[in-house]
């Protein structure tokens, strides 16, 4: 049992409310986050204030066990009150708009494929019967085995499907799965026939339906008339032909589409389900037997807390989602006078990105503003009369910065600088006078940013001189392995301090990983207003740890991630809350060693301590290395090899 880090007194004039604010954890957090009386963020994972975990005390928990960052902090509670949610905000729906279907969640394992939340999310979604969704094989063999004594709870099969698909399938239905393939393309439906008949069943079988309504924001594409899935209203009425022709009509079970992911606009909700609810209908109105009218995907996060139509953030709320769904598809049917369908989503996104929490520390920085200048320019070892007048130029105008002059003052260093910058290429100025240009340049940037933040309204000239500034923070992560959509399609992702915040930020910063490649990096954070180019941190303290944490990283970040640099899987650790308060770990996988990453490039790992512990005798023979030498090499060679992927502390530390 571990209990909570005691309180401490914030400075004067900064408090940790300050710092919830700054960083906007109740716009983005849904009640999920906050920030605890002893400046650290607290993981609440019912919404219950009284019922927090302290984040900065598991971390400090799991390196007193070995686990030292990076680590993804998986809080499973958080998972089964994402289920709560979900169906609670269906179940109200229904009621007021008397529906008289019900409501049916199916999970998406594609999200987040991992086993330890795969079964998190099928239990705790037993209570509402809630099922799991495949898109490929390896997907329906995982659905297929943990679904055992499980017969009722849906199974959607999507994606393409070939023979063997189809048969495991067909074959998982004779077994008494409550399972649906869904025709993506016309050749499936010849499958599932064929197949039915050699294992005589009556296969209940869905098909997706490509929409005019497009969808909104980075995955518009993924619906609307040049989808990638689905079959035109021409392609489904010879689906119906054809299984009237075998008279399987009533086969017919579902009606699906796919709308998009991380939909922003209600109104792309709206238009999508109204169509999807008329296919239903013209469907059942000619014989088809559906039951289920699957609304696919689509439901958003709210990244960045903004509550606007924003690709990372969504104009409406889980409530709102789920109120228009079942008045759309009431009206329909109302007005149709057909019944009322089961509704299944495959909200995996909703379901899964809160509950993760990666947390990394910071190695070191690179500050711009650290440059220093004497008072007099001769008090830099030269003569007035030594120095290039672009020098001379640049002392000038750091040494004339005023509230009145700032401009000029920029403008002027600009010019200085740049001249300098011609006369070094041209072979007339001195490594040197470069190395004292550029210390001149800087520190006259770093006054002019001091006096404006002193002003209330910034010169435009002058708006992106904090961003020009800002620090690098080296941190002990890899984008691309842990944070892939921050690199590939520009996700923003919550980022901020887990602790310290009863202190002021003193700094602002991008934030780079330990990746050689200049794309790993983060410049783009979450705001009200737009995007930040920086993120608002502290400065570091010699000899402790400083802990940044990327949130809402449950859905896709893990499965996509890759092995950049041979960065592997990090640490993760499943926790839950104790009933009597603090936490305890339900579950640990530790990260990948650098042996199996190694291993996954088929690298032959048995082969190379002993070819270095060769070369190693060799250098000793020829009296490069001396015995000693050698053996710290290889005991270095070795533990290395068994040792965490990423960069861990000293051992004397």
């Amino acid at each position: 049992m571990n209990n909570p880090a005691p309180k401490f007194a914030a400075p004067l004039g900064w408090k940790v409310e300050d710092s919830a604010q700054l960083y906007q954890v109740a716009s983005w957090g849904g009640g999920y986050f906050g920030v605890n009386e002893a400046g650290h963020v607290a993981v609440r994972p019912d919404q219950q204030p009284g019922r927090e975990i302290d984040l900065l005390d598991v971390v400090e928990g799991l390196k007193a066990r070995d686990l030292t960052a990076p680590v993804v902090i998986r809080f499973s509670d958080i998972i089964a009150h994402r289920l709560k949610s979900l169906n609670d905000a269906f179940t109200q729906a229904i009621i007021e708009n008397d529906y008289r279907g019900r409501y049916s969640a199916v999970f998406p394992i594609k999200v987040n494929q991992q086993r330890l939340v795969v079964e998190e999310v099928y239990r705790s979604g037993a209570a509402f019967g809630f099922g799991l969704e495949a898109g490929s094989k390896p997907e329906l063999l995982v659905v297929m085995g943990l679904t055992e004594d499980n017969t009722d709870r849906l199974i959607i099969c999507n994606g393409f499907k070939d023979d063997s698909y189809i048969e495991t399938v067909t074959l998982a239905a004779k077994l008494g799965r409550n399972i649906v393939p869904v025709v993506e393309n016309f050749v499936e439906l010849g499958l599932i026939l064929k197949h039915a008949q050699k294992y005589g069943i009556r296969p209940k079988i869905g098909v997706r339906v490509k929409l005019a309504a497009e969808g909104a924001g980075r995955w518009r594409e993924s619906s609307g008339e040049k989808s990638k899935f689905g079959l035109f209203i021409t392609e489904i009425l010879e689906v119906v032909e054809v299984l009237k022709q075998h008279g399987m009509l009533d086969c017919l079970k579902l009606v699906h589409c796919h709308i998009g992911s991380q939909l922003q606009d209600i109104r792309r909700v709206k238009d999508a389900v109204t169509e999807l609810a008329h296919v239903y209908a013209e469907l059942r109105l000619l014989g088809a037997g559906i039951d289920y009218i699957d609304i696919g995907g689509g439901l958003g996060i709210d990244y960045d807390g903004s509550r606007t139509n924003y690709e990372s953030s969504m104009n409406y709320t889980l409530n709102e989602y789920a109120g228009d769904v079942v008045y759309r598809i009431a009206s329909v049917c109302n007005a149709r006078n057909i019944p009322h369908p089961t509704i299944v989503s495959e909200s995996g996104r909703a379901i899964a990105a809160h509950h993760s929490v990666l947390v990394f520390n910071v190695l070191g920085t690179s500050a711009l503003d650290q440059f220093r200048v004497a008072n007099q320019l001769e008090d830099h070892g030269h003569t007035a009369e030594q120095i290039p007048q672009p020098v001379r130029d640049l002392f000038d105008a750091y040494r004339s910065v005023s509230e009145r002059r700032l401009v000029e003052c920029w403008h002027d260093a600009l010019q200085a600088r740049e001249q300098a910058l011609q006369m070094f290429n041209l072979g007339y100025l001195n490594l040197e006078f470069r190395g004292l240009a550029e210390r001149l340049y800087w520190a006259t940037c770093a006054r002019i940013r001091d006096l404006c933040r002193k002003l209330e309204t910034v010169p435009e000239e002058l708006e992106d001189l904090e961003t020009i500034l800002s620090d690098i923070y080296f941190c002990n992560f890899s984008v691309f392995q842990s944070l892939p959509d921050s690199w590939a399609i520009g996700q923003l992702f919550p980022l901020m301090p887990i602790h310290r915040l009863g202190e002021r930020p003193s700094r602002n910063a991008v934030l780079a990983d330990i990746t050689c490649d200049s794309d790993g990096k983060i410049d783009r954070f979450v705001s009200m207003r737009d995007t930040k180019r920086t993120l608002e941190v502290h400065e570091l303290r010699q000899g402790e740890d400083y802990y940044l944490a990327a949130f809402l990283v449950g859905a896709y970040q893990e499965t996509l991630g890759d092995l950049h640099n041979l960065f592997g899987d990090t640490h993760v650790v499943h926790i839950r809350l104790l009933d009597e308060g603090g936490w305890w770990i339900e579950e640990t996988v530790k990260g990948d060693t650098a042996l199996q990453v190694l291993g996954y490039m088929e690298y032959d790992t048995d082969e190379l301590y002993p070819r270095l512990a060769r070369d190693c005798e060799r250098a000793v023979r020829e009296g490069r290395l001396t015995v000693p030498e050698s053996q710290r090499l290889k005991r270095f060679y070795e533990a290395e090899l068994h040792g965490y992927a990423y960069l861990e502390p000293d051992n004397d530390a």
